[in-house]
């Protein structure tokens, strides 16, 4: 059976102790699927460079890749097994498609990797292997990113691309349930009506057509894996929402999956 794709807003590293809405829906998701992958490829935000790049550990880590938290975050890891095998795999894919990636043997997973894997697979033993963030390609270019892997859900592949809906650090207002900042459900609501329509054209223009966009998303990185996990789809992907909910004031964690 070929997998579906995920989008999933990982919000702040928080989400690892205060699931709220998300990690329910993350976990329920992953029950109702019935089985396990073979292996999971996830893109975030936290791994960016010029060009591509793949973890080849043999044993994953998670990495504590942020500051001034709660002491119990830094004690939670995610020791899932790496893939090599993975890796190497899609390396060879995207390369059929004109697309370099170098290997990175020592790489960890980042927080908008493991946390919300630990909500879909917590009993970490499914392998996990983590593609860098491309920051040279637009929403276009992710999406022929994603297409190119898009073989992969054939292979028994979960292709996972984790940022956040919406991330404007400077509107974050505590506690989690803070208010939702006004421009937060319209950007929000956007984006489900043009993915629910597969209006592929005013999502590749977002920044011009979506509501907010420049609050919404001061900088495009958590906003990206979504495109890649759309083209991964294929090219009349159904798009089902999995979550609405709203994180600290600014942060919307929608999940979608594509199929």
């Amino acid at each position: 059976m070929r997998w579906p794709t995920l989008f999933v807003s990982h919000g702040s590293p928080m989400l690892a102790v205060e699931p709220g809405l998300t990690g329910p829906v993350l976990a329920d998701w992953s029950a109702a699927q019935g089985r396990k992958p073979r292996g999971i490829l996830v893109v975030s935000p936290h791994w960016m460079g010029e060009g591509l790049a793949l973890s080849t550990r043999d044993h994953q880590v998670a990495w504590h890749d942020f500051g001034g938290f709660p002491p119990e975050l830094y004690t939670l890891q995610y020791a899932a097994p790496g893939s090599p095998e993975l890796a190497a795999r899609t390396q060879a894919l995207l390369a059929e498609s004109g697309i370099a990636a170098d290997r990175d043997p020592r790489r960890p997973l980042d927080h908008g990797a493991w946390v919300p894997l630990r909500y879909l697979y917590p009993d970490v033993d499914v392998p996990v292997v983590q593609l860098s963030l491309d920051m040279g390609r637009d929403a276009a270019g992710q999406m022929a990113l994603g297409r190119a892997l898009a073989p992969l859900r054939d292979e028994d592949i979960l292709i996972i691309g984790s940022g956040s809906l919406t991330h404007n650090l400077r509107h974050v207002r505590m506690p989690q349930d803070a208010p939702a900042a006004a421009y937060v459900p319209a950007f929000q609501e956007w984006y489900a009506r043009n993915l629910a329509d597969h209006n592929v054209p005013a999502l590749l223009d977002w920044q011009a057509e979506a509501p907010a966009a420049l609050q919404a998303h001061p900088h495009d990185d958590h906003l990206m894996p979504l495109y890649v996990a759309l083209g991964a789809g294929g090219p009349a992907a159904r798009a089902r929402r999995l979550n609405d909910e709203i994180s600290y004031s600014a942060l919307a964690m929608d999940a979608y999956q594509f199929d």
